[in-house]
């Protein structure tokens, strides 16, 4: 056992601090190459902060531990509203003033729905192809409705402030700093997904709750860790931004994942985590909506509804 915790610590160390590494690079990259502001926006606050989740979901549904897999996508959505967002409306209350709750916010709870329709009866391929049509669908969409939308988009702005993003030809450290993270991540994968899994048998616990709570807020480190920075910057679509689209790509993106990969239907998870997970995202959706703001007050309860709720999660 004492292998198996210290495989999981040591995994989700490096999977926080690669995961970090990896979006840096990746925005200063797409920034170097000239690329526009929403998509190092997009880039940034969507793939980037899910691949961790991603890498966790691809590498458990591969080696047979689609319990840990679909635990560990609700449990990120969860944990991001929750903990991320929570922690991150604690330090500052988090304003909303550009177009990121009417374009973003919708996509995100849409997306969350229908991964949990879906994990209620299993993955399989059918399921896989549907979430893979709906992330090109909801892409799609929000790159027309950023194109449409005013030209000072505070969501890219403040990417491109917070990541110090360069104006010049694409130096080669950032090459590297992506390179190296992605594959750090995949090797800490491997390790967290049979760790976790090991100690789940010697202690008699599911794996779909290890994957919930351990494995998620794990992967979800490097969000959270990045929500809370740039709330204390003051950079609160980024805050907002990076959450939703962690949370629309992981549903949507992981669930395909899932689905997808050779290897049986995958099967359906308890109904009390799926509907901790609408609800969380539903409320957060009305916090915003009733003041273009989370207040801390209602980020205080959303921490508190994620203790309340978590050791009902496997149920």
């Amino acid at each position: 056992m004492v292998a198996d915790v210290a495989g999981i610590v040591a995994s989700l160390v490096v999977l926080t601090v690669a995961g970090d590494q990896f979006v840096i690079g990746l925005a200063r990259s797409a920034a170097a190459l000239n690329a526009r502001p929403i998509v190092v926006g997009a880039l940034v606050g969507g793939f980037g902060t899910s691949l961790p989740e991603l890498l966790v979901a691809a590498v458990a549904t591969a080696e047979r531990k689609p319990e840990i897999a679909v635990g560990n996508l609700v449990g990120s959505n969860i944990a991001n509203v929750c903990v991320g967002l929570g922690l991150a409306a604690m330090v500052a209350p988090v304003r909303v003033e550009s177009r990121t709750l009417r374009r973003e916010a919708p996509l995100c709870v849409a997306a969350v729905v229908l991964l949990a329709v879906t994990a209620v009866g299993g993955f399989a391929r059918v399921e896989g192809f549907l979430l893979l049509a709906a992330l090109v669908a909801a892409v799609a969409a929000l790159f027309v409705n950023a194109r449409r939308g005013t030209m000072r988009d505070e969501l890219a702005i403040e990417a491109k402030e917070f990541f110090d993003l360069p104006a010049r030809r694409l130096p080669r450290v950032e090459i590297v700093r992506t390179a190296l993270g992605m594959g750090l991540m995949v090797g800490a994968a491997e390790v967290l997904v049979r760790s976790a899994a090991g100690l789940a048998g010697r202690l008699g616990l599911a794996e779909s709750f290890v994957g919930l709570t351990l494995v998620a807020v794990g992967t979800s480190a490097p969000l959270i860790a990045s929500a809370i920075q740039a709330a204390r910057r003051g950079d609160y679509d980024l805050v907002v931004g990076n959450v939703l689209g962690s949370n629309l790509f992981i549903s949507l993106a992981g669930g395909a994942i899932v689905g997808l990969i050779p290897g049986g239907s995958v099967p359906g998870i308890g109904p009390a985590p799926l509907w901790l997970m609408i609800g969380v995202m539903a409320a957060t959706w009305a916090f915003m909506g009733r003041g273009g703001r989370v207040s801390r007050a209602e980020a205080a309860l959303l921490i508190v509804a994620y203790g309340a709720a978590l050791p009902f999660a496997s149920r």
